[in-house]
């Protein structure tokens, strides 16, 4: 049985460096300006490319609360309840690369029904820790 997810690993580690698995096919990855202290979601979805069969990031909605220097909405977000609202250009990512340091809040990991720190699954080492989506067989 095949199970896709996201797998998140230290970038410095790429050398047989441990890997952590999540099950999700549909998550939200929120963080907060490390100056601006705004929120920004996005949400995303793990599938299988057509073409290849390999799975894939697409980048559904995202969404930041608020406006600030550096943390602009593009020009068809739409203002909903304090969020900008919009659809991410980019919908098709091979991975996600965060920067992740100590002086900031770590990043959110959203699945159904609950949010975490990303600590919760990979701890940090104070440099870019790599998301993509995968499968994991069983």
């Amino acid at each position: 049985m095949v199970s896709l997810g996201i797998c998140l690993s230290l970038a410095a580690g790429l050398q047989g460096g441990s890997q952590v698995f999540v099950p999700v096919t549909e998550f939200t990855l929120a963080w907060t300006h490390s100056i601006e202290k705004v929120r920004w979601e996005e949400d995303y979805a793990v599938r299988l490319d057509a073409v290849g069969g390999q799975p894939v990031l697409q980048a559904v909605q995202a969404r930041v609360r608020g406006s600030a220097a550096g943390m602009e909405p593009p020009p068809d977000a739409v203002l909903h309840q304090g969020w900008y609202h919009y659809t991410p250009t980019i919908t098709s990512l091979p991975e996600l690369r965060l920067t992740r340091s100590e002086f900031t809040p770590d990043y959110e990991v959203c699945v159904p029904g609950r949010c975490q720190p990303m600590a919760d699954w990979m701890p940090s080492d104070g440099g870019v820790t790599l998301l993509k989506a995968c499968r994991k067989l069983e």
